[in-house]
């Protein structure tokens, strides 16, 4: 009874996920262009309630695998809850910062979340771990699992560029999170929201 109302929590916060990582891309890549503190400012908000959301999706998502995965299916979720914390963390600061902007700019990464470790590099990690328990799962669509290893991989390239390469603005930095952030993620996301909705 309690895994079946829960899953009314997890695919409408699959859905909230997907769709406030498509507008922090929005805010982060375009808006920010036009004006730095609005785009500043709704980015860390949308990268803060993601991060909420998608715990929660996370958590319904690890319950409905974790009959057949056991222990891989508690690690991914430890990652993944590890992986949203650090999202949720890091939009906060953001947000805290285009409200009320500090008297001096640093270029120091952030100690919350430095160059994206736990926003893309361990959110990668589990997303690739759960992609394969998915595709171990008849439940699940097979190109859903396949998403899934696509949007992880993502995640861990944008970590890996950002932290070796210092520029944000770096084609080899913006080609990988524009596909993630204004399709792949979004995309995962949303159909991961369909896929809790049934029962499994």
């Amino acid at each position: 009874m309690m895994i079946a109302s829960y899953r009314h929590t997890a695919y409408p916060s699959a859905w909230l996920a997907g769709a406030c990582g498509l507008l922090y891309s929005v805010s982060f890549v375009l808006i920010a262009r036009a004006s730095p503190g609005l785009g500043a400012g709704l980015s860390g908000l949308f990268l803060l309630t993601g991060g909420v959301f998608g715990a929660s999706a996370l958590l319904g998502l690890y319950i409905r695998l974790e009959p057949a995965g056991g222990g891989y299916a508690l690690w991914a979720l430890v990652f993944g809850l590890a992986g949203a914390l650090a999202a949720t963390l890091h939009g906060g600061y953001d947000l805290a910062n285009a409200i009320h902007p500090p008297d001096q700019a640093s270029s120091l990464p952030s100690a919350i979340d430095p160059r994206g470790l736990g926003t893309f590099g361990i959110a990668g990690i589990a997303t690739l771990a759960f992609a394969y328990l998915m595709g171990q799962d008849a439940s699940f669509p097979r190109n859903l699992s396949y998403l899934g290893y696509l949007s992880g991989a993502l995640l861990i390239v944008i970590y890996l560029a950002r932290l070796i390469i210092l520029s944000a603005t770096s084609p080899l930095v913006l080609l990988p999170a524009a596909i993630e952030g204004f399709i792949v993620n979004p995309a995962w996301y949303v159909w991961l929201g369909f896929a809790l909705r049934r029962p499994a």
